[in-house]
Order: C-alpha cells, then structure tokens, then sequence
C-alpha cells in the first residue's frame, strides 16, 4: 500500500542518467521509493498522504559529508583571545579549549539544534564528530537521541586523539566501539556509529593500526581531518620523512571506507594515492575559507575520477550556501569560469555524499528501491523561468534554504510548509542557548549573571 504520493513536481531525481521529470510523481511505500515517472503514477488504493508538488522542485535531501554539531554553540561567541594568525592557533585558541568545556548535555543542546537548521535548510542526513575529552563515555548516546528525536538520519562518532595521552586516544575509540555496538544490538535505523580519528599531527601509528582494525571488523566508516592547514604537512614531514596522506597510507589506513575530511594541503602524488586506495573526500570550502587554510585541489580530484563530498565542518549549516561556495571558489582559485559546473557542484550535495559513506543504493537520489529522503523547494523567489533546462542552475544559484518548503525522510514528513513537525522549535533554540550561555561563561567570552 502506497503511504505517500507526491505530485505534479519538477524532479530532479539524481539517479545515474541524472534524469529530471517535468510533472512526475513519486510513490512512497514503507519509507521506501516505489516509483519515480512522469504523470500521475497509478496506485492501487487511495495513499495515507498527498503531497501536490505543483510549481515546486522535488530533489534529495542533501547530504552534509562532514561537520561537528557542536560548532553551532560557538557562533557568535565574543571569545576574548588574541586573534589567531594561522590554522594551529585558531585550534589551540578556539577549538581545543570548547572541547575541553564539553559537557554531554551540550552536546544534546547542539545536535539538537543542528538537527532543527539542518531540516529548515534541506539536509536530510549529516557525519558528525564530536570532541569533547571531559565528556567521553556515553555521548554518543546523547547526540543519538537528539537525531533520533528530530526525525532526521546521522553517522556520530567520537574523535579520537593523542594529543594529552595515549589514553585518552583509547578511551575515544572505546567510545566509539560501544556506540557501534549499540547501534547493531537495536537495529538503529536512522543512527548510525563510525570511528573518527582527529589528524595525524594528533595520532599515533599505534592508533591508526588499532582503530583500521576494529573498522574492518565492525564493518564501518572511519573519517579523519587530513592536510587541512600546513601544521598536518610540516608534523609529517618532520617527524616521518613522509607527507600526510603518503603516511596514512604505509600505516595501512586507507581504504574504500576512509573519508578523508579536506584534504587541502595534499599533491599530485597524494592524490594519486587516494585514487588507488579508494579513500574518498569530503570538501569543506567555506571552513576552510573561514580558517584561511587554502584551497583543496578538488577540481583536479574530480578530474581523477576521486569521490568528493561535500560538508560544513561546523561552520555554515545551510547546504545550499555551502553548495554554492564550492561552485564558486574553484573558479576563483584557477582564474577560470568553466570549472566545476552546477551538476557536479549538486553531485557534491547529494549522491557523492552518499558514496562517501558506502550509502550509495540506499539514499542521495530519487530512484525506485532507495530510502525516501526527499525535499521540496518553492523557488517563487526565481526571477526566471523554472524549468527542466534551468533548474539545476536554479538549484546552485538562486535557491537559499529558506525555500525549502517540505522535508521528507524515510517517507515521514519532518517540516510541511515551514513548519516543524518532529521538534519545538521555541524550546529547541531555548535548550541552545542555556547550553551555550554556560559555556561561552566557562570561555570567558561573557560574564557570569
């Protein structure tokens, strides 16, 4: 029995012939595409619920490859520090001690609030990891419980690092090993556990061999921060005699199911590498504008046939600001227009997030058989014709997140027409901004009241 029957919508479906339909319609039946196809599809009793979609684009939900929910408690913050001058600074500066100021509970108040900008702006699933060594054990069971009360689906982990001790990169991993196994014994749908490592300027060969292991035997995803600024490059150069990825890859990390996050200070040889290995890429442009790190060679990744994802890295929830930073800043940064086109800026915000994580036949795109995570953008705002010639120039170009209308995902509608369906949105930013008071105190940022 069909529970949902979307209408009369301009369908950008994403699938391999990257298909877009004028007037279709899509069939949901138990959280599940049954039919994609152009007119009325035919049903053999009346659907649970029906979506007209007239005048409106029907596309996936996007994919945020990779970001840390817990950066939203930092926006805004008037953190009274010494400007950092490079990447190392803005860590040791910024970064390292928000971690340290964690709580679990903040980071519930944060995913839940990612969780709320997420599905207001029209991202359906999202990797996140989390760092926070005073608020290790059973996190992830904190942060699970906020996506799975918003409705939406999320890859969490901890991120394991070295950099105080051994041990406290073992105690980061175990995290991450309980929550995997959590995850399998109750059959969590919309949740799921990888392993996360923070960088290789932060880990040792020793961790790198333990957490590639247990991966392999779990059977998912690890993610690591790789050649984001120059101190990941200069760490492995001197200590090793080797450049990031090339010690990565002699320490056996590398694989299908590695996503390496950035990749920005990387070369040709490096990029050879990551082609043979299989290891996949999640782009990160405004952060990585934000932080001034440079310009990661994705053009050229792609050009390899090399998966490249796209995220936020905690900085700008909103995937269509992020989906339009990449297809800008490539343009910029080679002094030429022709590269990375609207489609392949798309690709980045959907089904190639999808292939990073190994989801590839289940979500990223409209097709028969996948998981129904679906949006609908009202483009009234477009100043031009909508149609199937222009709409994927829409897509990157005119279309903000606040245009997106209806969220949808596994076929259960989480906004319709602007309105929160799976959370309050009063008391979610109410939740937020407690957390982020007392922790902005803890920072210095602002006085006690």
């Amino acid at each position: 029995m069909v529970d949902m029957l979307i209408k009369n919508g301009l369908i950008v479906t994403m699938d391999k012939d990257r298909r877009i339909i004028a007037n279709g319609s899509i069939a949901v039946e138990d959280g599940r595409i049954v039919s994609v196809k152009r007119g009325k599809a035919k049903t053999r009793s009346k659907p649970e619920e029906v979506i007209d979609a007239r005048g409106k684009i029907v596309m996936p939900g996007l994919i945020c490859s990779h970001t840390h929910l817990y950066g939203m408690l930092l926006r805004g913050a008037p953190l009274k520090i010494e400007p950092p001058t490079d990447f190392s600074q803005i860590l040791q500066r910024i970064w390292w001690p928000m971690d340290e100021a964690m709580t679990r509970e903040d980071a519930y108040a944060s995913a839940l609030i990612s969780c709320l900008e997420f599905i207001k702006t029209g991202t359906t699933m999202f990797a996140d990891t989390f760092s926070g060594p005073n608020a290790v054990t059973g996190v992830l069971d904190r942060i699970a419980a906020a996506v799975e009360q918003s409705g939406m689906r999320g890859i969490i982990a901890f991120e394991a690092t070295e950099r105080h001790t051994h041990a406290e990169g073992a105690k980061g991993t175990k995290e991450n090993e309980r929550f995997i196994r959590k995850v399998k014994k109750e059959r969590m749908r919309r949740v799921q556990g990888m392993f996360s490592i923070h960088a290789s300027f932060t880990v040792s060969d020793e961790l790198f061999h333990h957490v590639r292991e247990i991966a392999s035997r779990y059977k998912v995803p690890i993610t690591i921060h790789t050649s984001e600024g120059l101190v990941d490059l200069y760490h492995s150069l001197e200590r090793f005699g080797k450049r990031t990825i090339e010690r990565l890859n002699d320490e056996g990390l590398l694989a299908q199911d590695v996503v390496l996050a950035h990749c920005v200070q990387v070369n040709d040889d490096e990029l050879a590498i990551i082609k043979k290995t299989g290891a996949k890429v999640a782009h990160n442009p405004m952060s990585n504008m934000l932080n001034a790190v440079g310009v990661a060679p994705v053009v050229k990744m792609l050009s390899m046939g090399i998966t490249v994802g796209l995220g936020n890295d905690g900085y700008i929830f909103d995937g269509f600001e992020n989906l339009r930073a990449a297809f800008l800043l490539h343009k910029v940064a080679l002094r030429d227009p022709r590269v990375i086109s609207p489609m392949e800026a798309l690709e980045m915000a959907t089904i190639r997030g999808a292939e990073l994580y190994g989801l590839g036949n289940e979500l990223g795109s409209i097709e028969s058989g996948k998981l129904a995570d679906i949006i609908i953008i009202n483009p009234a705002i477009a100043p031009t014709p909508v149609c199937p010639e222009s709409v994927v120039g829409h897509i990157v170009n005119t279309i903000d997140g606040d245009d997106v209308e209806t969220v949808v995902v596994g076929g259960k509608v989480l906004m319709r027409k602007r309105e929160m369906q799976t959370l309050d949105e009063a008391e979610t930013v109410k939740v937020a901004r407690k957390s982020a008071e007392k922790l902005w105190q803890k920072l210095g940022a602002i006085r006690r009241r």
